[in-house]
């Protein structure tokens, strides 16, 4: 299918080829048949992506602070790259479609293949052909609403959420600060709803087109006589409320505000404007109300609503994002709201690039609404899309899943073992595009069947949220496929049940992303207590760092939690240290009534090994960012083996200290080891009942911190 894209590290616009999106559990596909080009939005999008890089920082520098902070957790070498896997990717523009349903499968049953429907959100509702869409980001456009109309839903519903917050009543007097577009829309609501509506820009078109709109009166921000000119629309009262839908660097808005504000008015901020507020001369006096509206509506940010598809309740939040969009459409439908006089400009997707021209200013026309149509195309549902021709080698290898943590550490890998990377699946088509592009794939889909069907490919790389792991797993095995996949094995006891059942029935390899055992830090360390004859006390503290519970990791649907996610690596390493099967496990985290904490992400866990020895494990989320991520001290014979977050390791034995050196967390040497294996028709670096062991420790430290009692771990439980 066709789509519009943006490569982020040069800037380039265009429309390419890319997969069809993929549809899951609470997601709608969607055949646009309009989009509308967000002028103010996407031209600051664009003109991001096509600065060069202190450019790009000047403008974004709380990712700046991110990087400078992750340089001093992780090094300087792997920031870079993830930086660089940033940088070089495409990214999708738009996020307000409207079209017809091809397949659904919403909670609800709502939508049904043929229903005309406008949809909403970035990196969903983007400029292509067919758009996969959450449920709650899209609703049915009533018949007597046109496809071009309900096109400007999203923009719409922006508008209505700025009204919304201003909550203006019959006959008041209102301003609104910003023409563009979203301004015009706010004019049409506003007078819809009975208020008198007063514009200011700094165009004259746009002003005219205000009046044109409902403003009883719209002026230039700069005429000398606007302030004396509010003075009598309002009847030197001022305004109940002025709405901002500008967009500028100052806070030129915020001090006009003030100025024509009544006292004990409202400021509401829709636009992305300076928010410095001055408390003199009227702000503190007049005792000014200032509000931001949140884009869409209640539900916007929000993963359950917008992600898992959990709707507020009717009763208790009336207007979410998708009832302001219903809302938006039923405006149309009455007549009460004209979006014809807003189409400035109409073009077919393949000449998206010279829509982005009016845009950018790169052509100079007037404009406002601009529209991106989608002819009949054949082509256009296919999941597969070749990309290149590249000589295929003994070890072939595919990807079912691509996100930065595969573009950093595990493509990278295969590539410089010298296996040939076949073809690379994600959901989205622009981002498996993108990483056929970067690593020169043969071909992308959005379709996990087309890497596992294909008979040339024997080796299969898994890096899909969680909770797909274990089903892409199985698949793999049944495929006759060597399966990589990264942590975890399986989110539950059912799913590890079911992948046992699976690998005994292959002759494949199973190997699981547990890379710290292979850094070569750890192998070093772990000669030196192999002929003790002692057991091992070894204690790990990792500072793991605060995560939000909207986070996709503690999600159960999605990710999990910590504990299945992260900790598992931790035991899995003690395992290799020990060479030992755990047996027994207790677990206690802290309790807290502050609910922003994960009380299981702040715990001590010990685990009990069948040779005597035993592992303690802290995890803290509660920690400060600034201390090195992971600590660990292995003691026996005499000896203490220390590593320092991998960057660093000691061992002190006869009174001495030997500093060892670190290169990293293993992340290649895993792979490596992986593939030599495949190669050679070795078993797993890791067996598979040490990776079956460790899933199931997890699955029982969370027993342990349910019931406050010491598990016993047994594969039997597994193998029955």
């Amino acid at each position: 299918m066709k789509q519009v894209i943006q490569n982020f590290k040069t800037g380039e616009l265009y429309v390419d080829e890319v997969p069809v999106p993929a549809i899951s559990e609470g997601m709608v596909l969607v055949e646009n048949e309009y989009s509308l080009i967000s002028a103010g939005t996407e031209r600051s999008t664009v003109k991001v992506a096509q600065a060069s890089l202190i450019g790009k920082a000047k403008q974004r520098p709380d990712l700046v602070a991110q990087v400078i902070q992750n340089i001093r957790k992780e090094g300087f070498s792997a920031t870079m790259s993830k930086v660089r896997t940033k940088l070089d990717s495409l990214k999708a523009l738009g996020y307000s479609t409207s079209g017809k349903v091809i397949a659904s499968m919403d909670n609800n049953g709502a939508f049904k293949p043929g229903d005309r429907v406008a949809c909403a959100g970035a990196d969903y509702a983007s400029h292509s052909e067919v758009i996969s869409v959450p449920q709650n980001l899209v609703t049915k456009i009533p018949e007597n609403v046109s496809s071009d109309e309900a096109a400007f839903t999203t923009l719409g519903s922006i508008a209505l959420q700025g009204v919304r917050q201003a909550d203006p009543k019959l006959g008041e007097k209102v301003c609104v600060i910003g023409l563009g577009l979203l301004g015009q829309i706010t004019v049409q609501l506003l007078k819809a709803n009975g208020c008198s509506v007063f514009g200011i820009d700094m165009s004259e078109k746009l002003i005219e087109l205000a009046k044109e709109s409902g403003a009883g009166q719209s002026m230039h921000r700069n005429d000398s006589n606007l302030i004396a000119a509010c003075e009598n629309f309002t009847n030197g009262r001022g305004f109940d409320s002025i709405i901002i839908t500008a967009a500028t660097p100052t806070n030129d808005p915020i001090v006009l505000s003030t100025e024509i504000a009544r006292k004990k008015g409202k400021i509401i901020v829709v636009g992305a404007v300076k928010m410095e507020i001055p408390r003199e001369p009227y702000f503190y006096k007049n005792e000014l109300e200032l509000k931001i509206s949140c884009s869409y509506g209640p539900g916007r940010y929000d993963v359950d609503y917008e992600e898992l598809g959990k709707d507020y309740p009717f009763a208790y939040v009336r207007w979410t994002e998708q009832r302001n969009m219903e809302a938006f459409l039923d405006l149309i439908a009455a007549k009460a709201i004209n979006i014809k006089p807003l189409i400035t400009h109409l073009f077919d997707i393949d000449e998206a690039e010279k829509a982005y021209d009016i845009v950018m200013g790169k052509v100079q026309e007037p404009h406002i609404g601009i529209l991106l149509k989608y002819q009949e195309s054949a082509s256009k549902l296919e999941s597969i899309t070749k990309v290149n021709n590249e000589p295929i080698k003994e070890i072939n290898a595919g990807f079912i899943g691509a996100g930065s943590f595969a573009q950093s550490y595990l493509i990278p890998n295969v590539k410089s073992w010298g296996g040939s990377l076949d073809g690379v699946v994600t959901s989205k088509g622009i981002t498996a595009k993108s990483v056929s592009d970067k690593f020169k794939f043969n071909f992308c889909s959005s379709d996990g069947k087309d890497v596992l069907s294909k008979k040339d490919i024997n080796t299969i790389f898994i890096a899909t949220p969680h909770v797909s792991h274990a089903p892409y797993v199985i698949e793999g095995l049944k495929s006759g496929k060597n399966v990589f996949v990264e942590k975890p094995l399986a989110m539950n006891m059912e799913q590890l049940k079911e992948v046992v059942h699976a690998e005994k029935s292959a002759d494949k390899l199973l190997m699981v992303g547990f890379n710290r055992r292979f850094a070569p830090v750890s192998v070093e360390l772990k000669k030196e207590f192999i002929n003790t004859g002692e057991p091992l006390v070894i204690n790990i503290r990792v500072n793991a760092g605060f995560i939000p519970k909207d986070h996709w990791s503690q999600i159960p649907e999605i990710g999990g939690g910590r504990i299945v996610g992260e900790v598992c690596h931790f035991i899995d390493l003690m395992q290799y240290f020990t060479d030992s099967e755990p047996v027994k496990v207790y677990a206690d985290s802290i309790n807290t009534s502050n609910e922003q904490i994960t009380s299981a992400d702040n715990m001590a866990v010990t685990v009990k090994f069948k040779n005597g020895s035993v592992g303690n494990l802290t995890y803290l989320g509660n920690g400060d960012k600034s201390l090195p991520k992971e600590n660990i001290e292995v003691f026996s014979g005499g000896k203490v083996g220390i590593i320092n977050d991998f960057r660093a390791g000691s061992l002190h034995k006869d009174n001495k200290l030997i500093k060892l050196k670190s290169s990293g967390k293993g992340h290649l040497e895993e792979v490596h080891q992986f593939l030599d294996h495949v190669k050679a028709g070795k078993e797993s670096p890791i067996s598979f009942e040490s990776i079956c062991l460790t899933t199931l420790t997890t699955f029982k430290i969370l027993d342990s911190l349910s019931t406050g009692m010491p598990q016993d771990i047994s594969l039997e439980e597994i193998l029955s």
